[in-house]
């Protein structure tokens, strides 16, 4: 289920607003300029599902998306708990950064924590199966996916490159909870 937790930039140890409510997630976020949505898969996908059959079964999303805000690339991104890279590549993710374009990620699979850092405050989103997050260009945000990541997203791009950060040098992300904690604060296990 998905989950929002809204902090005080300053006071990272207790969040103003929580909620699992899908809708109001939604809602929330908006008013940021966040897009946030719930797909289903056309058809049944194998948990190996490789990239064309996953883009295939959310198409009717994709290309929806892409006709409204031009997205130009498509690709699948799978990550688990016995990659060799899964150390570095979190720790990459995790400095706060921005990006010229939307980060837009659909979790077909598993669960990943984006944290906002808009206005003063820390906007963490437990994205997981089902979910869809459009961060706007320029949010500076980071992503957690744990020390044992476990998910499948798909990814779109107007920059046919990919995804290109920008770090903004803040140390902020190190003040917050990992997903680990995250998870572990709620009373629940990290994936």
């Amino acid at each position: 289920m998905s989950w929002l937790k809204v902090y005080p930039d300053a006071a990272p140890q207790t969040p103003e607003v929580e909620t699992r409510d899908a809708k109001q997630i939604a809602a929330i976020l908006q008013k940021l300029g966040v897009r946030f949505e719930q797909w289903q898969a056309a058809v049944q996908l194998d948990a190996e599902a490789g990239q064309e059959e996953v883009i295939a079964a959310y198409s009717k999303d994709i290309e929806r998306l892409k006709a409204e805000k031009g997205y130009q690339a498509v690709d699948v991104i799978r990550l688990k708990a016995d990659n060799p890279k899964k150390a570095e590549l979190r720790q990459k993710f995790l400095n706060e950064h921005r990006h010229s374009e939307d980060e837009v990620r659909f979790f077909v699979e598993g669960e990943g924590l984006f944290y906002l850092h808009v206005g003063g405050k820390v906007y963490a989103t437990l994205c997981e199966r089902g979910d869809l997050i459009s961060v706007p260009d320029n949010t500076p945000h980071w992503f957690d996916m744990g020390e044992n990541p476990q998910f499948c997203a798909i990814r779109l791009f107007t920059n046919p490159e990919g995804w290109v950060a920008n770090f903004t040098g803040e140390s902020i992300s190190a003040r917050f909870p990992t997903y680990e904690q995250f998870k572990l604060a709620s009373g629940q296990k990290a994936a």
